[in-house]
């Protein structure tokens, strides 16, 4: 028996130290238990991760519902027993739309919610938000962002929680996020999870069940799976901070999404909040991308930011601005292409009805203008 168990024993020994160096390459291979307590680790790991934001968020995601009245098509009806005049025409029957149409997510206890803004787009409409305790609040104000596709709901409410907003200039692909919302405006708290597998991205957004068309810059592309109905909600990471807000899907593809980036939101928030929680920020009316210095010698031009849209009837377009337009200076502050947000976050440093000088960059040559800045409103 101690020579069977001894004989054992050492053809373990061997096979352990063949399999190390290779000595019998045909040869079946012993499972590593180790390795695979990792991996079971590792996918348990991901879980709790994912369950945790779940648990942590959910109550700070809202739906949203747009409440209209509609009316019904006329109807023609047909007297046989009135040869002189057949036809009578009846009046469509007024009646109340009620709809959820988005997403949202709760930034301040006091009732600030965030939003897209061509989820609350229709002016004539009334919206409410149905929170995740199943309490209805009526949309008191909205606050819509003439440039980027963003809105502040706020709502009379006390003691709601607001999500964490992470910052979206430090994010790395392959990151692991999540994404909640009410897809098709019906399964609400819906929940999904994937990577970030796009960063910088620029997109022409469009939806027909949403009703929008819009041009988005650096936006945050993600695999996981974001519908309409999802527009509003917010991209989590795996601390349950908000890196982005879900805005668009491909709609010739397949798990291919989009959101803006959260640093947008947070600087939309700062301006609210620094005009004394009202809704009116100054703003210029263009739409810009930054070019950077190595950017600006590859293609000729100068650093600055890009003028890639001048909203119609907007202060820069009163003042002369045109597309391809590289805005260099604000009020003699020179705008580099290393941070996106120079020129936003000076413009919000001003007040509505200030004069401020633009010097531009066309054609090779340096032109200034006189901007008087206007409400967003």
């Amino acid at each position: 028996m101690k020579k069977f168990l001894f004989l054992l024993g050492s053809l373990i020994i061997v096979a352990l130290v063949g399999q190390k160096f290779n000595l019998f390459p045909n040869a079946p291979k012993i499972p590593n238990l180790r390795d695979q307590s990792i991996e079971k680790q590792t996918v348990v790991y991901e879980e709790s991760v994912v369950t945790k934001v779940v648990e942590e968020s959910l109550p700070s995601v809202v739906t949203v519902i747009i409440n209209k009245a509609t009316s019904s098509s006329n109807i023609i009806e047909i007297n046989p027993f009135d040869p002189f005049s057949p036809f009578r025409q009846i009046p469509g029957k007024q009646q109340k739309v009620e709809q959820n149409i988005g997403s949202g997510f709760i930034v301040s206890a006091n009732g600030l919610i965030i939003t897209n803004k061509h989820v609350v787009s229709d002016n004539e409409a009334t919206y409410q938000v149905l929170t995740n305790d199943k309490k209805k609040h009526n949309v008191e104000k909205i606050y819509r962002d003439p440039l980027n596709d963003l809105a502040i709901l706020k709502i009379n409410a006390k003691g709601i929680k607001p999500l964490k907003l992470g910052n979206s200039n430090n994010l790395k692909l392959g990151q692991l996020v999540v994404a909640i919302g009410t897809p098709l405006g019906e399964f609400t708290n819906t929940v999904t999870s994937g990577i970030i597998s796009g960063l910088g991205r620029g997109i022409t957004a469009g939806s027909p069940f949403e009703g929008f068309v819009e041009k988005l810059d650096n936006v945050i592309q993600t695999d996981a799976a974001i519908n309409p109905g999802n527009s509003g909600g917010p991209l989590l990471n795996s601390r349950g901070e908000v890196i982005g807000v879900n805005a668009a899907i491909a709609e010739s593809g397949q798990n291919i999404g989009f959101a803006l980036p959260v640093n947008v939101v947070k600087n939309l928030i700062d301006n609210f909040n620094k005009n004394g929680a009202s809704f009116d920020r100054p703003y210029i009316g263009v739409r810009y991308k930054m070019i950077d210095k190595q950017t600006a010698i590859l293609n000729e031009v100068v650093e600055g930011a890009y003028v890639v849209d001048v909203i119609a009837g907007s202060p820069a377009q009163k003042a002369g601005l045109e597309t391809d337009d590289i805005i260099i200076e604000f009020n003699s502050k020179k705008i580099t292409g290393n941070d996106d947000q120079t020129l936003t976050k000076l413009i919000a440093d001003k007040k509505v009805g200030q004069t401020v000088i633009l010097k531009v960059w066309r054609n090779k040559e340096i032109k200034s203008f006189n901007i008087i800045l206007e409400s967003a409103q």
